[in-house]
């Protein structure tokens, strides 16, 4: 349907908007031809929310945002512009006022909380040796290792800092659990996927990557919502 929303994926930390390239293809191939991705500075929430709300604003009709990760903290700050129709949240942080990414995940520690390694300048990665047993150990180990070399890495003061505007409040909302996640606990998604009362839930089992290792199951649940957004 050509007046179904347009579709901007917000990737999250560790990786950039190329993390969604095999669920693009799956949504082509479902007639999504609207479709947008965000490139984050990855250097404060601030500055994430606002280059996806500049991206949003360059959309002229409806916009269904989606993140993955980190990018879903961003997705729930940038969400309140008024052509944002809706918002999925796959294996994403989905904080409420006052929340930050780094105190939701001391809730429940993921597993692969200690691969996680600071450098001089203030950037904090996933240790690139044990990126693909700590993000993606669904996916094979050559690709699990280029996604490590390759990743991008936020300020780890990106952590600390909170929502102020909580957009899943105001929109429909869609949610995506990883049940074999590393880097964000599946207990704190679950928590986090029943206060949204989202639209639908799907619990898949998969890794932090759930993008890149089911990326079928996870167009077809972003595709559900657009086409519940066109409905509607």
């Amino acid at each position: 349907m050509s007046d179904k929303p347009t579709i901007v994926l917000v990737h999250g930390f560790w990786g950039g908007a190329a993390h969604w390239n095999k669920v693009i293809v799956k949504l082509l191939s479902r007639g999504d031809t609207h479709i947008r991705a965000v490139e984050l500075p990855l250097t404060s929430l601030a500055e994430d929310a606002e280059r996806t709300r500049k991206m949003v604003a360059q959309v002229p009709g409806p916009v269904l945002l989606v993140g993955h990760s980190y990018g879903g903290a961003v997705i729930t700050e940038a969400g309140d512009q008024p052509n944002v129709v809706g918002l999925v949240y796959i294996a994403a942080f989905a904080p409420d006022a006052g929340e930050s990414p780094g105190g939701i995940t001391q809730r429940n520690l993921p597993a692969a909380a200690a691969n996680l390694a600071p450098d001089s300048d203030g950037y904090l990665w996933v240790k690139p040796e044990l990126y693909h047993e700590s993000f993606c150990q669904d996916l094979p180990a050559t690709e699990g290792l280029v996604m490590g070399l390759t990743q991008k890495a936020p300020l780890a003061s990106t952590f600390a800092d909170t929502i102020g505007t909580v957009a899943w409040k105001k929109k429909p909302s869609w949610y995506q659990i990883s049940t074999a996640d590393r880097m964000i606990a599946p207990q704190n998604q679950q928590w986090m996927a029943a206060r949204l009362n989202a639209r639908e839930i799907l619990t898949l089992n998969a890794s932090h990557a759930s993008l890149a290792s089911m990326p079928a199951e996870v167009a077809a649940l972003i595709d559900r919502a657009a086409t519940a957004l066109t409905k509607s």
